[in-house]
């Protein structure tokens, strides 16, 4: 028997306050809703979640539901069905074995950049390819193994999301532990222990990590001088930086720099 053809449907949707589905319905997809703007009720017959950007939504097939606006709310909303096998993969991870709905949250920046992703995708499905189900299924793939690397399922990181933004756009400074604590409302032994258990890093740590990640940007996408890049990423001194860049990558920026530079040229020649 012919496996039936893969099929995708996606949108974006703006609705005011008082939009609300009439009763709870179900779809023979998978449905993903990405809130990109504003606050929303979501629910299913045993619980009911308030969700807001930054919030995505899994729906296996099957599954009553249905939603309500809390304010003017900007959803994107990508069903999928008859999924190829490494798509269908990405989506059981995502889904947690298709049982009940899951409630994901992003930080800011990571919600705008699936943002920029969704509209991105939009224009790729309005577009005539050679082998459209193909690519179809491969920026599906893309979006989904986005979300399952940088969403969370434990609601409270949205609050340590929001200290995680913070630091990444604070690297020009040496953030006080006790000012993140105060930014989540919570003691500093217990930010510091959630944010390890969400990252897998302390907050200095992972600090240096977009530190790194900024300056590595900067040295091989732009012509800026090393001591522009050190200031840019946290450091008033070049010598410092540069000490502080061999001791991580066991090379200084200079070199670094002249490395990527020498693979570039390589690989258009």
């Amino acid at each position: 028997m012919e496996q039936p053809a893969f099929h995708i449907r996606s949108s974006i949707g703006t609705y005011n306050e008082d939009w609300y589905d009439v009763g709870f319905h179900q779809n023979t997809t998978l449905e993903i809703e990405i809130v990109l703007e504003g606050r929303g009720l979501f629910e299913w017959p045993e619980r009911k979640v308030y969700v807001e950007a930054g919030h995505i939504v899994v729906i296996p097939p099957g599954i009553l539901h249905r939603f309500a606006a809390v304010t003017k709310i900007r959803l994107g909303v990508l069903h999928l069905q008859h999924m190829p096998s490494a798509l269908e993969e990405a989506a059981g991870q995502l889904a947690r074995g298709f049982g009940q709905p899951r409630i994901y949250a992003m930080s800011r920046i990571d919600g705008d950049r699936i943002g920029k992703l969704f509209r991105e995708w939009l224009r790729v499905i309005d577009s005539p390819f050679k082998i459209s189900q193909r690519t179809h299924a491969v920026w599906a793939e893309l979006m989904l193994l986005y979300l399952h690397e940088y969403a969370q399922t434990d609601l409270q990181a949205m609050t340590i999301t929001k200290a995680a933004d913070f630091l990444r756009e604070s690297l020009r400074e040496n953030v006080q532990m006790a000012d993140l604590a105060e930014l989540t409302g919570l003691t500093v032994a217990g930010f510091r222990r959630t944010f390890e258990k969400i990252y897998g890093l302390s907050p200095k740590q992972y600090q240096q990590q977009c530190r790194m990640e900024e300056a590595k940007w900067l040295l091989s996408a732009t012509d800026k001088d090393l001591n522009e890049i050190a200031v840019q990423v946290g450091f008033h001194r070049l010598h410092s930086f540069s000490q502080w860049f061999k001791s991580m990558e066991g090379a200084s920026p200079s070199l670094w720099r002249k490395r990527q530079n020498s693979h570039l040229f390589k690989d258009q020649s």
